[in-house]
């Protein structure tokens, strides 16, 4: 189901950090109003696309209309792919050092950055997902402290971190870009393609 042209979408989020990040690399390619909203969703377990998938539904719920939610994990190899979802309570506990001292005892620093984006156009609607996947391994922390993990993930490539990286630079090769550009991608071509009233493209769909 499409979303009406010029209409908003709730993105589920209270980090102004992670919003700034989105539109910036949204820019105008994205063809609906992002408006940003918080709201608290219960912290489900499980595999990262259930995860989405849960907390998707659930805010569409809370929402009654659209909503895109965004996960992030940060995957260590050597963990079998740990932490994961949960990285955001591992680097509340940890910080950043405490996250590259988990591996000091592993000679395998390869880790991945995974971004999930999951669009709901409303209650009872199904859940599409988009991912985003940036290889790298873990470091010792360089850099802001100002924006999560960013400080021990150097992506492949590169002889920096995240954090140390310009913004320009980094909104190119990020998790986050490549889950938003294929987002972007998908709804641009729902719009170009589907430019009839929502109500016959319902019933087209029915």
């Amino acid at each position: 189901m499409a979303i009406p042209a010029g209409r908003s979408v709730v993105f589920v989020t209270g980090n102004a950090k992670k919003l700034e990040e989105v539109i910036q690399i949204l820019g105008d390619k994205f063809p609906y109003k992002l408006v940003s909203k918080k709201i608290d969703l219960p912290e489900y377990q499980g595999e990262p696309d259930e995860i989405s998938i849960q907390k998707c539904k659930e805010a569409a719920k809370q929402v009654d209309g659209p909503v895109i939610v965004e996960d992030t994990c940060l995957c260590f190899r050597a963990l079998g792919g740990l932490p994961g979802p949960y990285i955001k309570w591992f680097l509340d506990k940890l910080r950043p050092e405490g996250l590259y001292k988990m591996l000091a005892g592993f000679e395998d620093k390869s880790a991945w950055a995974l971004c999930t984006f999951a669009f709901c156009p409303g209650k009872e609607e199904p859940v599409q997902l988009f991912r985003g996947i940036t290889e790298g391994h873990i470091v010792e922390p360089r850099g802001p402290r100002d924006f999560g993990w960013d400080p021990c993930f150097q992506p492949d490539g590169f002889d920096k971190t995240y954090a140390e990286l310009p913004k320009e630079v980094k909104n190119t090769i990020s998790h986050r870009y490549r889950a938003l550009a294929a987002m972007c991608e998908h709804f641009s071509s729902q719009a170009n393609d589907n430019g009839m009233p929502d109500t016959k493209k319902k019933k087209q769909n029915d």
